[in-house]
């Protein structure tokens, strides 16, 4: 019995499935029961029987920063449009150490080109030399794209990643836009997205996103 679940056939099968397709074949060596048992009785037959992709190894990232413009961290929040299910996206880049808005934008959408052009004009905005500058975000879309990628590679900027589900790991940006959202009057929603571009420049110091994406 256990040459034939260990066999090529069955090798990746439950011991339900087979039960199951030797009965199909007018063939039946032993109970179910029995076969979970001497799976059981060699050394843990009864696992998973297939092999399987696992996760890499995430470590916790360290968010330190001794100085302004050593590490930003940045994000996108949406922000309720004028009818249901309409959304506009809010930017936002924020130094670590001073929690300055060092760039931000409201959008249309999400995207990896958006973000780029955020970035670049904010890091030649502050003057960033290569090696200088981190930084860190969740793994959205815009995060992981490859413009954001092949913009960082190129200004000598290190790029650092939330772990997966896990949004402590971004906690300052999420900390900026819970401030922002709960002040008093800040809008249920927004008519347009000049409404909304007007609103965010009274509050975001730095300055927003002015190349045409």
């Amino acid at each position: 019995m256990l040459e034939v679940l260990h066999s090529e056939r069955f090798v990746d099968c439950s011991p339900a499935q087979v039960w199951a397709t030797l009965l199909d074949e007018d063939t039946y060596l032993c109970s179910q029961r029995t076969m979970y048992r001497l799976l059981a009785a060699r050394h843990g037959g009864v696992r998973e029987r297939r092999d399987r992709l696992t996760d890499p190894a995430y470590t916790s990232p360290e968010l330190l920063a001794e100085r302004p413009n050593e590490l930003w961290s940045w994000d996108i929040s949406k922000l309720l449009g004028p009818a249901k299910w309409t959304y506009f996206y809010l930017y936002a880049i924020l130094d670590v150490f001073s929690r300055y808005v060092v760039g931000w934008t409201v959008q249309y959408r999400d995207t990896g080109p958006v973000a780029e052009a955020l970035i670049a004009q904010a890091v030649e905005q502050q003057q960033i030399t290569r090696e200088q500058l981190t930084i860190h975000a969740d793994r959205g879309g815009p995060m992981r794209s490859k413009p954001v990628a092949f913009l960082l590679a190129d200004l000598g900027v290190t790029k650092t990643h939330s772990r997966p589900y896990t949004s402590t790991d971004n906690p300052y940006s999420e900390a900026h836009f819970k401030t922002l959202k709960y002040r008093p009057e800040f809008p249920d929603r927004f008519d347009s997205i000049e409404q909304a571009r007007e609103f965010c420049r009274g509050l975001l110091p730095g300055s927003p996103l002015t190349a045409s994406v």
